[in-house]
């Protein structure tokens, strides 16, 4: 059977999650490393990408080829940085789009002109019009530094109708974020968004992908601290446990921990940090305290600390704490990865608009209803009954 090749435009594709995306894929390509850390490596599908037969191209504001940036963002063994060095230094970003009104601490020079909105959509879906003339099929993944919160109630944001009149009158309030995934779903590409940044989930962009038939998904990687909240405030919540407060600390080094020392993008951040808990145990968590700082000397490796304050039998007081040491790009990178091979299937299956059975995957997921269920096991379950469909 011929090879069928996935292509991943990735937003922000010289960041460490981007860099080590293309990385892992080659050194799956060479043999080097096996399939631990990637969720599905183990489930077929029909239509499912290989790993080996995806290629990545993408935007970033910083020019240098991904040898360099992997280089700089330290993330790779000696020996895995040597093996993909050169597929590696074949990867050169395209401009990206860059705004210091939604990002203020994370800026490079290779930037888009200043064109108008509807100039730079088009410089947008020219490059991925000349990815997919080299690919089978391809998804855009945003992994772009966190923009800061926008008012996602603004009314130009209700309907497609009023976002475009938006765009041909150069709206400020449209971010980076909503013009990446406009052009994609414009161009039949399925769209992710792995970040905290407002995108595709406002309805003028849900409006659109459903008139383009377009899969899409998010928001916010579930890749460490918020995934292990998934996972125990459901058992807590099972043995009646009371949860009368839960304290979440998170140190980070890295571009991602850059951005949101910026408290704007910090916001965004903490919204979709904060949002599952609640929904998980059926009651408000009154002191509910989520603490992210940049910490420079961490680089990727982030510390994510809990202490989770609970009540048993007889009202007496216990606790339970916490400490996840993990490297943020090593847990995000494979997510990401499903995500885009997911998204891919489900264009291939006719599947338009919100993909709700990728909400394992996501702090804030995307959902057709208001009511969505928030625990691990109930959103993983939902995603093999998918995929085995």
């Amino acid at each position: 059977m011929a090879k069928r090749v996935l292509g991943i435009a990735v937003v922000g594709i010289g960041g460490a999650v981007g860099t080590t995306m293309a990385a892992g894929v080659e050194l799956l390509k060479q043999g080097v490393i096996d399939m631990t850390g990637l969720p599905l490596a183990d489930l077929s599908a029909d239509g499912l990408a290989d790993y080996t037969d995806i290629v990545f191209a993408g935007w970033d504001l910083f020019p240098d080829h991904l040898a360099k940036a992997a280089e700089n963002h330290d993330v790779l063994t000696y020996k895995q940085f040597v093996a993909a060095q050169k597929a590696l230094g074949d990867i050169k970003p395209w401009p990206a789009l860059g705004d210091s009104r939604f990002l203020s601490l994370i800026d490079g020079e290779n930037k888009i002109g200043d064109k108008g909105l509807r100039a730079v959509i088009e410089k947008l879906r020219n490059d991925l019009r000349s990815f997919k003339a080299r690919c089978d099929s391809v998804v855009v993944i945003n992994l772009a530094s966190t923009e800061k919160l926008a008012s996602e109630g603004n009314e130009i944001f209700n309907s497609i109708a009023s976002f475009e009149t938006a765009l041909d009158q150069n709206s400020p309030d449209i971010s980076p974020a909503m013009l990446y995934a406009y052009a994609a779903i414009a161009e039949g590409i399925p769209y992710g968004n792995f970040t905290p940044s407002v995108a595709a989930e406002i309805p003028s962009l849900i409006e659109f992908a459903g008139k383009q038939a377009v899969p899409i998904a998010g928001k916010d990687g579930k890749t460490g601290q918020t995934f292990i909240k998934s996972v125990i405030a459901p058992a807590l919540r099972s043995r009646a446990l009371k949860v009368d407060g839960w304290f979440s600390t998170n140190i980070l080094g890295n571009r991602d921990g850059l951005a949101l020392s910026n408290a704007e993008s910090l916001a965004s951040k903490v919204k979709t940090k904060s949002s599952l808990l609640d929904d998980i145990l059926g009651y408000e968590v009154e002191d509910h305290i989520v603490d992210i700082r940049y910490y420079r000397p961490r680089g990727d490796n982030k510390e994510a600390w809990d202490n989770i304050d609970i009540r048993g039998f007889l009202g007496q007081p216990m606790q339970l704490k916490v400490n996840f040491l993990c490297k943020d790009s090593i847990l995000a990178a494979p997510l990401a990865i499903e995500i885009a091979r997911c998204l891919d299937l489900a264009q291939q299956r006719g599947e338009g608009g919100i993909q709700e059975q990728l909400s394992v995957f996501f702090k804030m997921p995307m959902a057709k209803s208001e009511t969505l269920d928030q625990r691990f096991h109930a959103q993983d379950a939902k995603l093999l009954r998918w995929l085995a469909s």
